[in-house]
């Protein structure tokens, strides 16, 4: 996946990169693959990189020369760096960029914001980072090759505010939730972000496997703790294609509302296994997935299904129309209840016992990877549940008519279907039968 897909990169974008760990080569990387998208892209500093960085750069030039000359130059080379002057081996840019907004016409301007001499890995003093209040992406950096190193002045810029913050033992080798604690805190790696701006951490010199890739996946989920966090990046600017994979927070929806009228009795309320409820179960197994946060849809039954969802950790939401609404008013109704920051949700059926982990796990990974925003596992060329749905078809299912259903949106857009070798994605409990049959299936009968 390449960086401009990962930070989702609009035209009109300002880029913010702080932090450490790889900014300059993440900058000309993300720069050169806007251009050769054939937009116009400008890049600058608001504090200062080494003079031998600026041959990194396919033209750079002074704003002396004026913006009709800056216009021009990013019309003959698509990526230009702008600076001030070079003083001890060191090009410094602007303070302040407006007057690159108003005067230059870029698609894109990006902005190393930050300084830390060459390290992986940093806090900021107290006049770091500088980000213009115009940014509308800030991109905070670590490099992976920061685990194991000491927690010193030698190995991590500004060590010693890491230490008096969170009482980490000095020297002592950096681990993984040490890297999530910095880049996550609001006096670290989200100082100075302005309000209005999203946030995409990167976490650069990740593996393309193996056990480092696992750690920087624990790292960036520990990072999203973080609501003011959008997304983290996995992977490294010397790949061709430089991320591995996308860490965004997913949500789920469980449609727990129905009447249950074939069951004769409220099937997310029958016992399962190890004295928990079906509804309880499910919960259990998207815990065990890493999913948060949960929406349970209530309708009948409220108060009981309300209880075990909340024994379970979950969120509720009533569905007010339970008794004559479909399965859409529940939707609806659950998605609005979703945090801001979640950006995709996983739609769960209240009445699929056999949910299992691991196919929840190949649905999150596919829309990690890149690999689609509508995703779904199939069992022998069927589709099931859960479906997950990027944020940006929400609308389109607030939108639909009330005699309308999910897939009136799912079957206008792409959908990535992923190969799972269980049917429990396609079945589901509606009557005795089946309640019956589903529980021998796993082993509990």
């Amino acid at each position: 996946m390449k960086l401009r897909d990962a930070f989702r990169i609009t035209r009109g974008e300002v880029v913010a990169l702080t932090g450490a760990g790889g900014k300059t080569s993440t900058l000309t990387v993300l720069a050169h693959e806007l251009a050769d998208e054939g937009w116009r892209v400008l890049a600058t500093t608001t504090t200062r990189i080494a003079e031998d960085e600026l041959a990194a750069m396919p033209h750079a030039l002074k704003p002396e020369v004026g913006a009709a000359a800056i216009s021009a130059a990013l019309e003959q080379h698509r990526f230009s760096f702008i600076y001030t002057g070079i003083r001890g081996g060191k090009a410094y840019g602007f303070d302040s960029v407006s007057w690159l907004l108003d005067s230059v016409d870029a698609d894109a301007l990006i902005i190393e914001a930050d300084g830390a001499r060459r390290m992986v890995f940093k806090a900021p003093y107290a006049h770091e980072p500088v980000i213009p209040p115009e940014t509308s992406l800030v991109v905070p950096v670590a490099s992976l090759k920061a685990l194991g190193q000491p927690l010193d002045e030698e190995h991590v810029y500004n060590a010693q505010a890491i230490i008096d913050k969170f009482g980490f033992y000095p020297g002592a080798p950096i681990k993984s939730p040490w890297v999530a604690q910095v880049l996550r805190d609001k006096d670290f790696g989200l100082k100075g972000v302005p309000d209005r701006a999203r946030v995409v951490a990167w976490l650069n010199a990740t593996p393309a496997s193996g056990y480092q890739r696992a750690r920087a996946r624990l790292i960036a989920r520990l990072i999203l703790r973080s609501p003011r966090v959008t997304a983290v990046a996995l992977g490294s600017t010397r790949s061709s294609d430089p991320v591995s994979e996308v860490q965004r927070t997913v949500g789920a929806v469980v449609l727990a509302a129905g009447m249950s009228r074939r069951m004769g009795e409220m099937k997310v309320l029958l016992p399962w296994s190890d004295g928990r409820t079906i509804l309880e179960h499910i919960l259990h197994q998207l815990a065990l997935a890493r999913v948060e946060p949960v929406v349970v849809v209530t309708g009948n039954r409220a108060d009981e299904v309300r209880a075990a969802a909340e024994r379970s950790g979950a969120l509720t939401v009533h569905n007010s129309e339970y008794e004559t609404a479909e399965m859409l008013s529940s939707l609806q109704v659950g998605l609005r209840a979703l945090p801001a920051h979640v950006s995709a949700a996983l739609i769960v059926l209240g009445d699929q016992p056999r949910i299992q982990p691991r196919v929840v796990d190949q649905v999150m990974m596919a829309y990690a990877e890149g690999q689609g925003d509508l995703v779904a596992p199939s069992y022998q060329m069927r589709r099931g549940h859960p479906i997950l749905i990027d944020r940006r078809y929400w609308q389109e299912i607030y939108d639909l008519p009330k005699s309308g259903a999910p897939r009136d949106v799912i079957n206008r857009h792409p959908v990535t279907h992923i190969t799972v070798e269980t049917d429990s994605v396609l079945r589901d409990v509606d009557t005795p039968d089946d309640y019956r049959e589903e529980r021998g299936r796993a082993g509990l009968s």
